[in-house]
């Protein structure tokens, strides 16, 4: 049976940096830093008498010195807000990658952005990615992420907001998140049933280098493909912590090496070094060697 995964590309979302775009020196920044992706926030970050001008820093951003190598996002306000449309206009002018809704509650936000777009005449190629950060948003989690598979859905990643979670919810910011994981694992598996990436929340103290080096692993562990970043001291941590050991990287060109055997075929079950390896395992490894080609693009090291 085919997965709904199939045709969700291999995207690297070790480090997702948060950047407000009302800082002009903050957007410019960004083309030396080693995230993998960035949101330019016009949201939380930017106080309600700068919306405008963070939307035509950004437009200026996006015309005259746009990102280059790493997904460009642009987190808008919440739909039905007194600045959504003009957000809107603002991703249709600047044609990020994608666009980042806020307290995604349930498959409606998703469904309306995606006709928005599409009556803007958009390239599919701009996707959708949600914040799940109240609790209608975990408990739809499922419904949320099957509106992402329907015909014209965009939505191409989760990304969980643990602050606004814990102030809905009640629940105290405790350092191992104990009383939340349920919560992330809801969302995880809302993900990987529709094939979707999801982002980690932030970790607040950016200064506890240790402590956040802790909740990536714990993040790692969960499932998650990578964290949101709220400083650029923690870049180097998350593309460490969700990136890939020698031993797994050496493992997945084993795997595809010993299926593209043409004795493998026919196989659907292969023995490599001593190892029953499934054709399910070389979809893994696939993934995983896409994600190190762009590493090494990225770093002009092609192998």
């Amino acid at each position: 049976m085919t997965s709904f995964a199939d045709d969700h590309p291999s995207r690297l979302r070790r480090s997702v940096l948060s950047v407000p775009a009302v800082n002009v020196r903050a957007l410019e920044k960004t083309h030396g830093l080693a995230c993998d992706a960035v949101i330019f926030d016009l949201e939380d970050s930017v106080f309600p008498d700068k919306k405008a001008e963070a939307r035509d820093n950004l437009c200026r951003f996006f015309a005259e010195t746009p990102l280059r190598g790493r997904e460009a996002v642009i987190r808008v306000n919440e739909i039905g807000s007194d600045y959504f449309a003009e957000d809107m206009a603002a991703v249709i002018a600047c044609r990020p990658d994608a666009v980042l809704l806020p307290k995604v509650d349930g498959p409606d936000a998703v469904r309306a952005v995606a006709d928005l777009l599409s009556e803007a005449d958009v390239s599919e190629g701009l996707r959708i990615w949600a914040m799940i950060e109240t609790p209608l948003g975990v408990l739809n989690a499922g419904q949320i992420a099957a509106s992402g598979r329907t015909a014209g859905g965009r939505l191409d990643c989760f990304v969980v907001g643990l602050n606004d979670l814990r102030k809905a919810t009640g629940v105290a910011p405790e350092p191992e998140r104990i009383y939340l994981v349920p919560f992330l694992m809801q969302v995880i598996l809302a993900a990987r049933a529709y094939g979707l990436d999801a982002i980690d929340s932030v970790s607040n103290d950016f200064r506890d280098l240790e402590a956040f080096g802790r909740e990536c692993l714990q993040g790692r562990s969960m499932g998650f493909d990578g964290k949101m970043l709220i400083h650029p001291a923690q870049i180097e941590g998350a593309n460490r912590h969700f990136g890939f050991s020698p031993e797994a990287v050496a493992e997945a060109r084993a795997i595809v090496a010993a299926f593209a055997d043409p004795a493998a075929a026919a196989l659907n079950v292969i023995n490599v070094e001593g190892r029953m390896i499934e054709r399910l395992h070389l979809d893994e490894a696939e993934k995983l060697l896409a994600k190190i080609a762009i590493i090494e693009q990225r770093e002009g090291k092609i192998s």
